[in-house]
């Protein structure tokens, strides 16, 4: 495993904004339609939305706390219904909301931080990749960022930098390490009405036809779920497509694999719940 030294990943880190306003400046390739992908953060605590969102016919994906009451066998359920499933790891943020178990915090050794991320990811069954859950202020250090991208690399995962604080240096450091990665371009449901889920959802497809493709995040509220139950089935008739995360990913990058056989080392399951 190739491990980058601090230096480069600082440099990295104020190189990768550069590249990726390149990026955006490419055309999409015409021969696509618009593509969103929808994550839904926070599963495992709500047992009759996660059920509803497991058995929604389009490609959604989800990221689960681990250890909730509800995570094992809704991430399972999940899976069986062709839904991606991700680990939604807990991160420090800066109004010092509590975490619950699996959080990571800038007071941890590395490792600590790695043993905690190892086991989360472990807890998830058929976990494909991670994203922060909070982490305004985690996402902004560099050592800790490092810590956590050396250890996704072992694994055939990809992340996805929620982006809870526009300094966030996540996405930069997975970068570094070539990990897949993405970053959220809208939050679907920080009012939990009809009114603004519906002008965010407008606004995620108005950046897939600009940019080609965008990534959502929302949550298992009652109203997001009834939103996308009513809306997502209407997409094809507005000419946009949805797809999951890697399938998002991949379109991206022209059809490539992730990762090559044998490139990764397996992420050993070890579902007990949480005592």
């Amino acid at each position: 495993m190739r491990l980058f030294p601090l230096l480069t990943l600082l440099a990295a880190t104020l190189a990768a904004p550069v590249a990726a306003a390149e990026s955006a400046k490419r055309p999409a390739a015409t021969s696509l339609p618009p593509t969103i992908a929808i994550i839904i953060d926070d599963m495992g605590h709500n047992l009759e939305e996660g059920e509803r969102l497991a058995r929604m016919d389009q490609p959604l994906t989800l990221a689960f706390l681990p250890y909730r009451r509800h995570t094992v066998p809704l991430a399972q359920m999940a899976w069986r219904q062709h839904k991606e499933i991700m680990l939604h790891a807990p991160m420090a943020n800066t109004r010092n909301f509590g975490l619950g178990p699996g959080g990571l915090t800038p007071d941890m050794d590395e490792q600590s931080m790695v043993t905690t991320l190892r086991r989360a990811l472990q807890s998830i069954p058929h976990v494909q990749g991670v994203n922060n859950h909070m982490g305004s202020l985690l996402t902004q250090q560099l050592q800790p960022m490092d810590w956590v991208m050396k250890e996704l690399n072992r694994y055939p995962v990809y992340f996805v930098d929620s982006r809870t604080i526009a300094s966030s240096i996540a996405s930069d450091v997975a970068t570094a390490y070539k990990i897949p990665n993405l970053k959220r371009d809208v939050f679907l449901d920080h009012q939990q009405t009809e009114e603004y889920v519906d002008k965010q959802f407008k606004l995620l497809i108005q950046r897939a036809k600009e940019n080609g493709s965008a990534v959502a995040i929302g949550h298992p509220h009652k109203v997001t779920v009834d939103y996308l139950e009513k809306h997502l089935p209407l997409l094809d008739q507005q000419g946009v497509a949805i797809a999951t995360i890697s399938g998002l990913w991949a379109m991206r990058n022209s059809n490539h694999e992730m990762f090559a056989e044998g490139e990764k080392q397996a992420i050993r399951p070890a579902f007990a719940q949480k005592r």
